[in-house]
């Protein structure tokens, strides 16, 4: 882009190009992960990216690429991305151990990193030597290593209970889950304003190479090979670092480092000290991403992780895209140093974001299902698809227990619309003030059962507590009913039929 348009902004549209696909697509596909075989949907997308990698280099060979033309085909590349990234990520949970994840979730980043080093690094001396065509060739056949690699993997599939969700259920059942998580909606937000400052040392590089430091193609090589062995680093830190900081630390130091080394940059104009700074930003970008990355993964499910990551993707590289495009704005507006110092503060803004907005420790959760709920039999014949069905669970609970009871369905009644309930509410009776209801709704049966195999072990805790509160020789009443509209043709029917009472809901 450097040699087709002088503009900045254009330069840095190629770092949003290939980020807001992911803003566009990624929770499409973090459903499509969840829901089908995650190594076909990893083959298409790889396919995919060929293709497009190979009329990129056809058009580079020819003489045809123009500036929008390049901005097209990376946005079509970043498609390609969008549909591999929740497929590729939730995927390393089912490769090791729990506690190992945070790790394996950090050498994923490592390699990733490695990748976006040292291959813009040889790239630079390809262009250098062959042109850019040659360098986009190269690029073409790098997929055919990773596509042979998938058609050769064949990893045990995942037990499906129940049918798959409609893509746009999976999608709102996703974005459900993540609203009603604390832990993952603050790690969303941290993500979000990370990927905003810190997007300029990745956008205006090709600038500082060029303007900064008065380097060429070479030279941009170099600041991302550097970028690329901070990143080794980080990685390689991140399993020292979790045995003595908690994760929010983790987050702070890499915040301010990361802020520190951008300022480094905007002021240097010696190479040495700007291939300094671009190795401890890419350490820091590792160690923050990773953090970032394992907190997300560890707190959700199995059965939604795709789709948090996808979330996650999403306010992550939507803040990269639009801080490439806002930070190539200030470097037109007021220069390239300023830009780069703006962007600083941002980024050592977010460490004081951390006090209200920690990043949480993961390792004590058990978020495997419960599997303990057993689908109830009911007298009426009922289908997957029937509904509205009301729940109330009744319980008896004693005056001095109140306000414990009331903080523990305020926890209750986040886990139900978490897992897939609505409308729920808290009722109690005014003839008999010890009793009270809990009442909400499932749109059909086959949601009601969806949402009860959704418990995990976690979320059992808080219905043992309930329980213990309850007073009365019986375990909590359960209705389980189906709505019925009246209508004029039905006012003299029968009434409507309620379901037998089943054993207690987790």
């Amino acid at each position: 882009m450097l040699q087709l348009a002088a503009s900045a902004e254009m330069v840095t549209l190629v770092q949003a190009s290939t980020s807001l696909p992911i803003v566009l697509f990624a929770l499409i596909a973090g459903a499509l992960a969840d829901n089908f075989d995650r190594r076909q949907v990893m083959l298409a997308a790889q396919v995919f990216m060929l293709a497009v990698s190979i009329v990129l280099a056809a058009t580079a060979f020819l003489d045809l690429v123009t500036p929008w033309l390049l901005l097209l085909l990376t946005f079509l590349i970043g498609c390609g991305q969008a549909f591999n990234g929740p497929a590729w990520q939730s995927s390393v949970g089912r490769m090791v151990p729990r506690e190992d994840l945070p790790t394996a979730v950090a050498m994923n980043s490592m390699g990733f990193n490695i990748a976006r080093s040292v291959g813009p690094a040889i790239g630079g001396l390809i262009v250098a030597a062959f042109g850019a065509a040659v360098a986009f060739a190269v690029n073409a056949l790098t997929y055919i290593g990773i596509i042979g690699v998938l058609a050769r993997w064949r990893p045990a599939p995942e037990p499906r209970l129940l049918p798959r969700e409609r893509l746009g259920t999976a999608i709102a059942a996703g974005i459900r889950y993540v609203a009603m998580s604390p832990i993952i909606s603050a790690t969303l937000l941290r993500g979000f304003v990370f990927g905003f400052g810190a997007s300029s040392i990745a956008a205006l590089m090709p600038l500082v190479a060029r303007d900064l430091v008065a380097g060429g193609p070479i030279t941009y090589g170099l600041l991302l090979g550097a970028f690329g062995v901070g990143a080794v680093g980080g990685a390689f830190a991140s399993p020292w670092l979790r045995r003595s900081l908690r994760n929010e630390w983790i987050v702070r130091a890499a915040l301010i480092v990361f802020g520190g080394a951008t300022v480094l940059t905007a002021v240097s104009t010696w190479l040495i000290v700007t291939l300094i700074a671009m190795m401890l930003c890419g350490a820091s970008w590792v160690l923050a991403l990773a953090t970032f990355n394992s907190t997300v993964q560890t707190s959700a499910p199995r059965w939604v992780v795709g789709r948090a990551l996808s979330q996650y993707q999403v306010v992550t590289f939507g803040g990269i895209a639009l801080g490439s495009w806002i930070w190539g704005i200030a470097t037109e507006r007021y220069g390239l140093s300023a830009a780069l110092a703006m962007s600083a503060v941002i980024t050592l803004a977010n460490v004081v974001l951390g006090r209200r907005f920690a990043v949480q420790q993961t390792e004590t959760l058990n978020l495997d299902p419960l599997a303990r709920w057993k689908e109830p039999e009911v007298a009426l014949e009922i289908q997957p698809r029937s509904g509205p069905i009301v729940v109330n669970v009744e319980y008896r609970i004693r005056e001095s227990d109140i306000l414990k009871f009331l903080t523990l369905m305020a926890e209750r009644r986040r886990i139900r619309l978490r897992d897939g309930a609505r409308r729920w509410q808290l009722l109690r009776d005014l003839a008999e003030p010890e009793v009270w209801i809990e009442r909400y709704q499932s749109p059909t049966w086959l949601d009601y059962v969806r949402q009860n195999q959704r418990v995990t072990h976690d979320d059992a805790a808080i219905v043992e507590q309930l329980r213990a509160l309850h007073i009365g020789p019986e375990p909590p009443r359960v209705r389980r009913m189906i709505e019925r509209q009246i209508t004029a043709a039905t006012t003299h029917a029968r009434e409507p039929q309620e379901a037998i009472t089943g054993p207690p809901d987790v």
